[in-house]
């Protein structure tokens, strides 16, 4: 006998739904994690940088429930948590993994985002100015994780269900995603680009710095170590 429209949605209520909120619930949690080893990093490198210059200091930001901000010189790593769960598609790595065809409710995962941005972005107040995504980290229900991101080779989608996400982890990502950021040098726009200005725009830019400003803006950004 065909099954109701009522109770497909009800089974997809006590099934798919319900999981998607398992996935939140564990993903807000893994972020509650992340947030406290930022909140050691401060503590763990400025004792060995007061003496040098006081604005090598890292400083630690929490901006709401789903972002958090750790100042590193002069970059600033931003954490995004995406409030949504997530399937990926049948062209993704992670199906190759046997962990996600045992059970494909395992493939189901939240995201949180680790953006760089300038720190002068955010002291000047240029909305223009560009962030590039260092890394992106998707965790499951059960706290299985990989990272797609620069450099984060060891944590790729490979190791999906090996090991959980947990505050030693967390801190091979931040460590990883700030190396990176650091090594990425802002670059000069090419000259085309910044041949012609008007007055109104020059105006701006002095009284407010509004000039858009990315570590690679104007030129190819390579997304290198993303997939493993």
């Amino acid at each position: 006998m065909k099954a109701s429209l009522q109770d497909r949605i009800s089974e997809q209520l006590s099934t798919r739904a319900a999981l998607k909120q398992g996935v939140f619930d564990t993903t807000l949690a893994s972020f509650g994690e992340l947030k406290e080893v930022l909140q050691t990093f401060p503590d763990r490198f400025n004792p060995g940088l007061v003496d040098k210059d006081e604005r090598l200091l890292l400083q630690y930001e929490e901006v709401g429930a789903h972002v958090a901000k750790l100042k590193v010189a002069g970059d600033v790593l931003v954490f995004f948590m995406h409030t949504n769960a997530f399937m990926f598609d049948r062209e993704h790595k992670v199906w190759e993994q046997d962990y996600a065809k045992e059970n494909m409710a395992r493939a189901y995962t939240g995201v949180i985002n680790i953006y760089n941005f300038l720190y002068d972005s955010f002291r000047y107040g240029r909305p223009d100015d560009l962030g590039y995504m260092v890394a992106r980290v998707f965790v499951n229900r059960e706290k299985a994780f990989f990272v797609e991101g620069k450099r984060q080779r060891s944590m790729g989608v490979s190791g999906f269900g090996k090991a959980e996400l947990d505050g030693d982890n967390w801190r091979k990502i931040v460590e990883t995603a700030m190396l990176y950021s650091l090594e990425f040098d802002l670059l000069v726009p090419p000259y085309d680009n910044m041949s012609v200005l008007t007055m109104a725009q020059l105006s701006e830019e002095i009284m407010q710095s509004r000039q858009r400003t990315g570590k690679r803006l104007g030129f190819v950004f390579n997304s290198d170590d993303v997939r493993q």
